[in-house]
């Protein structure tokens, strides 16, 4: 059997038990994200590093900034379709002008916020495979799930010698680091709560973009009058995106940090009605969800007019707008519009994508070369205009940038800052997984809000955050 059909077999083993058990692995992290250009002057992510040490000190340290002359680096991750893909194509662009003789070994596994991708990854950490370098959203999912296990090693020798947290946001590097040392190199800010919108079909059913929860369900009534589908929604990991944003409007930004604190109370009434909330929402959304591959067709059936809303981060723009065939080439305010989601002007869900450094790295003069370009002005200005996001450097040219991402580059910093659930900044793989597990139930059920919210308080207690 090749080494290949095995990782895939394994991958679907671990994935189920990822699904039935609450101790796998799940994509949450240390609250970790920070502004492009200056760090918020509101209020910081609830999502400070831990403080206590990994379990295991990770084998190795990050290499000289000194590239070998030829080899080859494998880089994992889930950019596989739209602006994600182009994105990841831009950069390694720039990687094959500053490292002609390293070829760049694209691993990338389909599934949207790495639903599959890290399934096939943790069966690889398992068997001592790694990648040379693998996404991973900073935050908990890399301080509370990769360096609790020793996994990867710290990077402090490459931050001291390319001065990248020079050109980081002060409140950015705690979410990365563990004990004082980083542990991930950012290559971008991504916001969670834009809602997508087809102006067409709003101006079509005499209807305004809502702002509320309550004017949202008052919209999606008349939508639904007009036999139109009023909000598009993907495969689960989709509705945790949805989830967390229906919480975040619904309690504000204080509530949610709440949430993720010691002492953090999910039994309470203003939970109990966020959770109402999203039940309502989820009432409104396509009954073919479920089968819908990933995040792309749900977005689409906003710019196809067959439905009104999507919530989704802003790597949708990137494929909005990029041209075919890496997106569908369109018109912003015509073909599709933007707006914060419900209840949350004023509130940046944040999130950012991050490259490691295996403990015990395969080929880390190579990783280090890929790190090299991830950190560079040069490689984020490239990748992210296409990927859609904003870069996690701070002297990034915002002219290179569309009017979306200008204008989520300026909300960056004046936003009250949140992490994000679904993408790994609040809570640890094994929290996340427990609240996955919940909400799939809860997605065959979801009038039975008393038992979801139940499976929701037990999942915080496991995790030692809940009394």
């Amino acid at each position: 059997m090749s080494k290949k059909m095995l990782y895939s077999l394994l991958a679907v083993l671990m994935a189920t038990t990822l699904v039935l058990s609450a101790c796998g692995p799940a994509p949450t992290e240390a609250p970790t994200e920070a502004p492009a250009t200056e760090a918020p002057a509101t209020e910081a992510p609830m999502t400070e590093a831990p403080t206590e040490a990994p379990t295991e000190a990770p084998a190795t340290e990050a290499p000289a900034t000194e590239a070998p002359a030829s080899g080859q680096v494998e880089i994992f991750s889930w950019w596989v379709g739209g602006g994600e893909a182009a994105g990841l194509t831009a950069m390694t662009e720039v990687f094959a002008q500053q490292y002609p003789d390293i070829e760049f070994v694209n691993a990338a596994v389909a599934g949207g916020s790495g639903t599959n991708a890290r399934a096939v990854l943790a069966t690889r950490l398992q068997a001592n495979d790694p990648p040379d370098s693998w996404q991973a959203h900073a935050g908990q999912e890399i301080i509370g799930t990769y360096v609790a296990a020793g996994q990867v090693a710290p990077l402090d020798d490459f931050f001291a010698e390319t001065g990248f947290a020079d050109v980081l946001p002060e409140t950015l590097l705690p979410l990365i680091s563990q004990d004082g040392s980083p542990y991930s190199v950012p290559v971008n800010i991504h916001r969670s709560n834009v809602m997508w919108y087809n102006p067409t079909v709003l101006e079509e059913a005499g209807v305004e973009v809502p702002t509320t929860w309550d004017e949202f369900f008052e919209v999606c009534n008349t939508l639904i009058a007009a036999d139109r589908t009023c909000l598009a929604l993907g495969p689960q990991w989709t509705a945790m995106h949805l989830l967390e944003n229906v919480m975040i409007g619904s309690l504000g930004a204080e509530g949610w940090n709440a949430l993720w604190t010691e002492g953090a109370d999910w039994s309470s009434a203003e939970v109990t009605a966020a959770l109402e909330n999203f039940s309502q929402a989820l009432s409104y959304t396509n009954t073919d969800a479920a089968q819908l591959a990933d995040w792309q067709p749900a977005a689409q059936l906003v710019t196809n007019g067959d439905a009104a809303f999507n919530i989704m981060g802003d790597w949708a723009d990137g494929y909005f707008e990029n041209p075919a065939p890496d997106g569908l080439g369109l018109t912003p305010h015509e073909d599709f519009d933007w707006a914060p989601v419900p209840g949350t002007d004023g509130i940046f869900v944040f999130l950012s994508d991050s490259f490691v450094l295996p403990a015990n790295a395969p080929n880390p003069e190579a990783t280090n070369a890929w790190l090299t370009v991830a950190a560079s002005k040069e490689g984020q200005e490239a990748f992210n205009p296409v990927k859609g996001s904003i870069c996690a450097r701070t002297d990034c040219d915002q002219s290179l940038f569309n009017e979306y991402l200008q204008s989520a580059a300026a909300d960056w910093t004046t936003d009250t800052v949140v992490g994000s659930l679904t993408h790994g900044v609040v809570a640890n793989d094994a929290w996340k997984s427990e609240i996955d597990t919940a909400l799939g139930l809860f997605l065959a059920n979801p009038a039975d809000v008393a038992s979801f919210q139940t499976a929701l308080v037990e999942a915080c207690a496991s995790d030692g955050v809940c009394q």
